[in-house]
């Protein structure tokens, strides 16, 4: 088969969840409304956190940033897809390819940070509550966020350099709905160096912070052990219960479409099984978060008020 360089190839297929035409509309439909759904409830979660003076907390801080990242996440796939499907159209160029994968890797490793970094703020909080208001400081925070986006920003920069001297055969079909990271390298027709050398670097960024995690959440369950106040238990696990559901939706559903796929080898069922944690996990943070946080909830509540008392 004739390759040619990839600067050369200007578009590729993405053959998207189904190539049923009776199927289309149901999928335009049903991705439309959860794109709304996340779009309108992280907002909610950033507006209500903002406006709410008792929110103000790095915690919330971070929550308010975790919805951002949801939005971004969302829309670096969807909205495509759903141009696509509207369109009957298949095409993606070069270009757009490597802008969604860069964008992708910068919007699911940014998760994992501040899920690690939420999961630091819980241990801190719990395992050393004396010194909570002076670790996390306001300024401390924002350093944290902002230094997270500027090193996810680099390395992202960095890791597109190997995708830049791959090449792809003529007419590559992307068995995805979207420009998914090891589904180009899988379709590319070069050698595999490049290739190893982009799994490691995934790899770290999904392994340290799951570590973090990890290591937090063993040292605030040793720290509840040694609690003798069942309430004070149940407010400490209170406090990370929606953070641990969120942690363990992600990452379940990530690494159980990498691992089924590694399996069975089945692209259609990867596609598939992808939309929970790139679709369905933004869209339910705003339920898990509100649903079972007070505060939350009653920030909504005081946000969605005035905006109905206002003439």
């Amino acid at each position: 088969m004739e390759t040619e360089n990839q600067t050369e190839v200007s578009v590729f297929l993405l053959q998207g969840l189904s190539d049923d035409p009776e199927l289309q509309p149901l999928l335009f439909g049903m991705f439309l409304s959860m794109y709304l759904v996340t779009v309108l409830g992280n907002l909610l979660i950033i507006l209500a956190i903002s406006s709410d003076s008792h929110l103000h907390t790095p915690m919330y801080f971070f929550l308010s940033n975790l919805s951002f990242v949801d939005i971004c996440f969302i829309s670096t796939t969807v909205p495509k897809m759903l141009v696509n499907i509207q369109e009957h159209s298949k095409d993606i160029s070069y270009i757009e390819c490597l802008v969604q994968v860069f964008f992708l890797m910068i919007f699911s490793a940014m998760y994992d940070l501040l899920l690690t970094v939420m999961a630091y703020d819980r241990f801190v909080a719990i395992c050393h509550p004396l010194h909570y208001t002076v670790i996390m400081s306001p300024r401390f925070c924002v350093l944290l966020v902002l230094s997270c986006w500027l090193i996810l920003f680099c390395l992202s920069l960095i890791h597109m350099l190997p995708l830049t001297h791959l090449t792809f055969c003529t007419g590559t079909k992307i068995p995805h709905f979207f420009c998914e990271l090891a589904q180009i390298i899988k379709a590319a027709c070069s050698d595999t160096l490049n290739n190893i050398c982009l799994y490691v670097a995934i790899a770290l960024l999904c392994v340290f912070p799951l570590t973090g995690i990890l290591y937090s959440y063993s040292q605030i369950v040793s720290s509840l052990m040694m609690m003798s106040s069942r309430e004070s238990k149940y407010k400490a696990f209170s406090t990370c219960g929606s953070h641990l559901f969120v942690v363990s939706l992600f990452y379940g559903t990530s690494l159980g479409v990498y691992l089924t796929s590694a399996v069975t080898h089945s692209s259609q069922g990867s596609s598939i099984a992808s939309v929970m944690y790139t679709v369905v996990t933004p869209m339910l943070n705003p339920f898990i978060y509100s649903l079972r946080n007070k505060d939350v909830k009653g920030a909504l509540r005081r946000l969605l008020s005035r905006a109905t008392s206002r003439p």
